[in-house]
């Protein structure tokens, strides 16, 4: 499929810079397996659900993995940026640098803060312009370091509008979130609150974790033309076998699986078989869920809108139809929702499958 077949028109406007206060007050449009539309907002998604269902959700926590700093060559200090996108080693990491064209292997990074400092050396770069930092700390002081001179790794589209600031700090974190592991939130998640949980319980609607760390591959942009040349990133995810046991009782009971984010989704199916049974799992997964393939770990997706021509937008056209989609996309611009990691959300049924 060529990835132009995912592109559409999205005002600069509809991209939201804060979350909405409360959070349960973000929009929400049901978009059914009839392909009707309903607004409503996602306090009052209890209203399509209903007792026995299952939420699954991510509790994997954001890492403040957003480094200001300097370039050290000999006499020479240059300003830069990193962004720290996946650890490969105890104190070592993959990481974006900005201006990337003013570093080399070779090169140290300090990074600090009024308290602390990071140290680093650039030891390679790869073809995609990820560069490997070798830090110099054990793994236990890296992390402490790194929640002190570190910020939230905000995604692009807002970075490029507005600084990361202490708000971001609980406003990019789900009150799922215990597992720290993610340079990117599972954003889905964050329109939930105690109270909303305590509502949806009380309809005798279950929740679930798994843990699905989060990769900033999920904000890189599909760069080839048709989807099968496409690599996508490797995340690391667990189901533990009580998760799973769970999971299939719910469904055996004839309980609904609603997965809250593509994150807790497409982790469980890196974890189902073909008659959609969950497994325990604990490893990497770089599933690509495109038009065509089906999807048979869950009933329903809760997620927010997605960038044009990404894979995100891929899987949801996969999961309830592309025509459908498009049209449900059409109507939330038209109706003022807001996109992207900040934004509102649409609940999809399964159609796939």
């Amino acid at each position: 499929m060529l990835v132009s077949d995912f592109d559409f028109d999205l005002p600069e406007d509809r991209i939201a810079l804060r979350p909405a206060e409360p959070r349960e007050s973000a929009r929400l449009l049901r978009v059914s397996q009839t392909d009707d539309l309903t607004d409503s907002h996602i306090g009052d998604i209890g209203d399509f659900l209903r007792a026995g269902d299952l939420l699954v959700v991510n509790d994997t926590r954001v890492l403040p993995t957003q480094l200001d700093g300097q370039r050290l060559r000999g006499d020479s200090v240059v300003n830069i940026e990193a962004t720290l996108v996946k650890s490969t080693g105890a104190a070592q990491w993959q990481a974006f640098l900005k201006p990337g064209r003013k570093v080399k292997p070779g090169d140290g990074l300090l990074f600090k803060s009024d308290e602390v400092e990071l140290n680093a050396v650039v030891s390679a770069k790869d073809d995609n312009g990820l560069y490997t930092l070798d830090f110099r700390h054990g793994p236990q002081e890296l992390l402490e370091r790194l929640h002190v001179v570190g910020g939230m790794p905000l995604p692009p589209y807002i970075r490029s509008k507005r600084h990361e600031d202490e708000r971001d700090k609980s406003d990019y974190q789900t009150i799922f979130a215990r597992d720290e592991g993610s340079v990117a939130a599972p954003t889905a998640g964050l329109h939930f609150t105690p109270a909303l949980l305590e509502k949806l319980t009380a309809k005798g609607v279950a929740i679930e974790r798994i843990t699905l760390h989060v990769g900033a591959g999920t904000f890189l942009p599909v760069k080839v033309e048709d989807t099968d040349d496409h690599v996508m990133h490797a995340e690391f995810g667990v189901i533990t076998s009580e998760s799973a046991a769970r999971i299939n009782a719910a469904r055996a009971a004839g309980g609904r699986i609603v997965c809250i984010g593509t994150t807790s989704l497409r982790l469980l199916e890196s974890a189902c078989d073909s008659q959609g049974t969950i497994h325990p799992f604990a490893a990497e997964t770089a599933i690509f869920i495109t038009p065509g393939v089906r999807v048979r770990s869950c009933d329903l997706l809760m997620t927010n809108f997605h960038l044009p021509k990404s894979t995100l937008f891929m899987l949801v056209c996969a999961l309830a139809g592309t025509e459908v989609m498009k049209k449900a996309y059409a109507h939330a611009i038209d109706a003022g929702y807001c996109f992207f990691s900040y934004g509102d959300a649409c609940l999809l049924d399964n159609t796939s499958k």
